[in-house]
């Protein structure tokens, strides 16, 4: 059975696995901080790939920026890495063939193989943290675009600059869906700038009106923007992961979206492939290319 050795690099952590064919954690689980040097960056990959390469078939990663369709490349800045990681010659770093996808798409892809969205051919996964990424799968096909961009979760909200994004625009889904969004819903809503998401969550949990009429607008928006990607995309599914998931009432979306659906009926459910399915998803996507 072929085995990958997986690497998942985002902006503060960098962990790696080995993971099989059927998508299985076969070794321990290693984190490293994520350098703000670049060189580190790379002294971290070779000081793994070296400890673990013998043992494996193909190098799997897993990565925060938009990927290439050859999979070999970053195309362009991630903002939250340092600024020279898109350069990476990732072959370079192995005699065994490197693979190498987007996060997020990883993460749709372990859900499609091994979680929520398994059985299904047609489905969206969004991951919903401090901001928001997005995996689509079409016809059992990741969606990748003309160069490998697509699934970025930055459509438009609204369209009177209210909000600035991460992203350098305006108003996106992502500056209203995510944590970050939720903690702007709540200064908006109560005055408070120095209100947390640990405020709001704590709150909503314990019934507090204030803190409920946060969440409820934040769970609306997100159901707002869902029901644009399901009438784009008619998918049978839509899974939510990451921290900011645990705080969603998915049979509460799944009615609010189904209702303005023009498309046919769809389900919002929580992702169930784990913690490490960017790991997992990007082996598996390594094997399916013939790794």
């Amino acid at each position: 059975m072929r085995k990958a050795l997986a690497i998942d690099v985002g902006g503060t952590k960098i962990y790696n696995t080995i993971v099989n064919e059927n998508g299985e954690i076969i070794s321990k689980i290693e984190k490293y901080p994520t350098s703000k040097n670049y060189d580190e960056i790379i002294s971290t990959f070779k000081t793994i790939i070296e400890k673990y390469e013998k043992e494996v078939d193909v190098i799997a990663f897993s990565t925060c920026g938009a990927v290439n369709n050859d999979n070999n490349k970053i195309l362009g800045s991630t903002g939250n890495i340092a600024k020279e990681y898109p350069t990476t010659d990732f072959q370079a770093l192995s005699n065994k063939p490197v693979f190498v996808e987007n996060d997020a798409n990883c993460a749709a892809w372990a859900e499609y193989e091994i979680g929520a969205s398994k059985g299904f051919q047609h489905s969206v996964m969004l991951t919903l943290g401090t901001g928001v990424g997005g995996g689509i799968i079409v016809d059992g096909t990741l969606l990748k675009g003309k160069n490998g961009a697509a699934g970025e979760m930055h459509f438009k909200m609204r369209t009177d600059k209210y909000r600035k994004c991460t992203c350098g625009s305006w108003d996106c889904f992502e500056i209203y869906c995510s944590g970050t969004g939720l903690k702007l819903t709540g200064e908006e809503i109560s005055g408070n700038k120095n209100i947390t998401t640990y405020n709001i969550i704590d709150g909503w949990k314990n019934g507090d009106k204030l803190m409920s009429s946060i969440h409820e607008r934040w769970q609306n928006d997100i159901a707002y923007g869902l029901i644009g990607l399901a009438n784009l995309f008619d998918p049978d599914v839509i899974v939510l992961s990451g921290s900011m998931a645990e705080f969603v009432d998915t049979d509460y979306l799944t009615e609010f979206v189904n209702k303005e659906l023009v498309t046919t009926p769809t389900k919002v459910v929580k992702a169930t492939a784990g913690n490490y399915s960017g790991m997992i998803g990007a082996a598996l996507l390594a094997f399916r290319k013939g790794f």
